[in-house]
């Protein structure tokens, strides 16, 4: 009887598992065997060449400059995201009588297709659209740019506009967190002559540590898987000034390289994989020791 109850727990699992096996597992296992071969379109049979699509992928500028990109794009979308994001958290927990009305407004972009914020933004960005003719107006006209054309910038501006898109995602986690501290503590840290920044870092920011992680991870993962905004802003260009992992990816199975897509793609795992873990068990350590 008691073999069967202790089975029974893993009957209800069983579904759950098997989905993860079949669409997570199975194709990354596959997907990795893949990328050690010559798969492509124009070939009849597969065969395996061992290393040489990641040697293509570190020898190749365009594939660099993807990578590179990718990583550029990860960094300032995290710190971007976040920064943000637990700034208006921090004012909008204030006692505010709109506060409810601009978290809404703050919140709603992140629901926006990116579809629409590319039909928005793209002719807002243009050379003669109208966040130059707004520099030009403040008599801020030095700080005009060719937004979407510039190799020099044109990532950094796709990343801002994720930045705004997302960062009020990661506002609704940070004010889930500052909601579940006590205030007790901060009347506690009042009487003791502790100021508003001391009560930040000593009680907020430690406190909020596992809203942090959370949002820490979703930004990382994201921002190294980033696709759609530079599909839909530039398509990769000028040139191959925004082109991105996941825009490489599509570019080689469109090419019929599927051999060095896949490699693309496990080579992305592995980065994802390698930075965020770590990353992951450093800031729960950090939890734990708070």
């Amino acid at each position: 009887m008691r073999i069967s109850k202790n089975l029974y727990s893993y009957y209800l699992i069983m579904p759950a598992l098997l989905i993860y096996v079949l669409f997570f597992v199975l194709p990354t296992v596959v997907g990795l065997f893949y990328s050690f071969t010559d798969w492509r379109l124009d070939r009849e049979s597969v065969h395996f060449n061992g290393w040489y699509n990641f040697h293509t992928i570190f020898s190749d500028e365009t594939l660099l400059k993807a990578l590179r990109n990718t990583i550029v794009f990860a960094i300032v979308t995290v710190i971007g995201k976040n920064l943000f994001g637990l700034v208006l958290a921090v004012a909008l927990n204030m006692k505010l009588k709109t506060r409810n009305a601009l978290r809404a407004i703050f919140y709603s972009p992140s629901i926006l297709s990116i579809m629409v914020i590319g039909i928005v933004f793209t002719p807002m960005l243009r050379a003669d659209g109208a966040i130059n003719k707004l520099f030009e107006a403040v008599g801020l006209g030095s700080l005009t740019q060719a937004w979407l054309t510039n190799p020099a910038i044109v990532i950094f501006t796709i990343a801002v506009i994720s930045i705004w898109q997302s960062a009020g995602f990661q506002m609704a986690i940070y004010l889930a967190g500052l909601q579940s501290i006590s205030k007790e503590y901060y009347e506690a840290a009042t009487i003791d002559g502790a100021g508003s920044w001391k009560s930040f870092r000593h009680i907020t920011l430690p406190l909020l540590l596992p809203a942090i992680n959370i949002n820490v991870m979703l930004t990382l993962i994201g921002g190294l898987k980033v696709f759609s905004e530079v599909f839909v802003l530039t398509g990769g260009g000028p040139g191959n000034a925004s082109q991105v992992v996941g825009t490489i990816i599509l570019r080689s199975f469109g090419e019929g390289s599927w051999g060095l897509g896949t490699a693309m793609n496990t080579l992305l795992f592995i980065v994802v994989t390698i930075i965020s873990i770590p990353l992951l068990l450093y800031i729960r350590r950090k939890e734990v020791s708070e």
